[in-house]
């Protein structure tokens, strides 16, 4: 299970109600900023998800509007909070611009209160945790060194406590000890193995996490049944053209990829000032009927339904 925050929703510039692009990643102890516009250190305190364990960030590409929260969020710890270390994840080359904004305008010679590591990354799994993982893969929009995250639950077994039961084994311990894994004598002196209490493989929650991005069909396979999709919709499809010029998506254009991609849920987010929320909505549930619209603050979990 994957639970996502959203600390901000709006596209290019702030709006009365809507902060630049972030959102928060959770699953279970660890903790995955998704870019860092500009005030989110102040998202992070009116959310009330606070700083602490918030020590991974996830940068989609180097736009301003998706990258200036970092040096307000540093000054944040230089001042008031404190974690062991800060590392930032992405492109080569959005990892120099946001060297030079946090080495040359916020530290500009000074020591940074806990080690910053810069960490490029490519095509593939960069994070490994006990039960999931973090992979990233390219996407295209203006420029280079763009990027798409999908977080994943590994597949596991489920324990079958009905067919613990017919086999004699009483709820408890022993329970616990063929969940990790380990075989149990019983005291009949019957040996019970894993394999004959757990039932067949499942595959984890799939969650794909993006920025902005202009064409999804080099997309579909990577992400093919999706338990989430947190995509963009900057434009409405009447002004396609306009789209395709920046290199955006239109609600119809993301809402067509969920169905697609037969997401289990599809959230939409990075929206432009122009349009209201419920016209988004209304074009993209008139395609991926579940859609729906992200407003700062939101908080949806994700799980894989059975």
């Amino acid at each position: 299970m994957f639970e996502i925050t959203f600390l901000g929703t709006s596209a290019s510039a702030p709006s009365p109600k809507r902060s630049l692009p972030a959102y928060l990643v959770q699953h279970d102890e660890f903790r995955f900023l998704v870019d860092c516009g500009e005030g989110t250190q102040r998202q992070i305190l009116q959310s009330g998800v606070g700083f602490k364990r918030l020590n991974r960030i996830l940068i989609t590409h180097g736009h301003l509007d998706h990258i200036l929260g970092l040096a307000g969020l540093l000054s944040t710890f230089m001042r008031w909070e404190s974690i062991d270390n800060l590392e930032i994840y992405g492109g080569a080359g959005a990892l120099e611009r946001i060297h030079d904004l946090l080495y040359g305008v916020v530290l500009r010679g000074n020591s940074a209160p806990m080690p910053i590591s810069l960490i490029p990354i490519k095509k593939g799994v960069f994070f490994e945790g006990d039960d999931f993982t973090v992979s990233v893969f390219p996407v295209q929009h203006r420029g280079p060194d763009c990027l798409g995250y999908l977080f994943e639950e590994k597949s596991r077994r489920p324990f079958l406590p009905e067919k613990a039961a017919e086999l004699g084994v009483p709820m408890g311990p022993l329970c616990g000890k063929l969940v990790s894994g380990l075989s149990i004598t019983l005291d009949d002196g019957r040996t019970i193995t894993p394999e004959m209490v757990m039932g067949e493989l499942r595959r984890g929650t799939r969650l794909a996490a993006l920025g902005d991005l202009g064409e999804t069909e080099s997309l579909v396979e990577t992400l093919k049944d999706v338990d989430g999709l947190v995509i963009e919709s900057t434009y409405l499809e009447e002004e396609a053209d306009m789209a395709k010029q920046y290199s955006h998506l239109t609600a119809k254009q993301a809402a067509a990829f969920a169905k697609k991609i037969n997401a289990g849920k599809m959230i939409i987010t990075h929206l432009s000032r122009r349009y209201r929320d419920k016209d988004v909505a209304a074009e993209a549930q008139s395609v991926f009927p579940g859609a729906v619209v992200a407003r700062d603050f939101d908080i949806f979990t994700i799980k894989r339904e059975e």
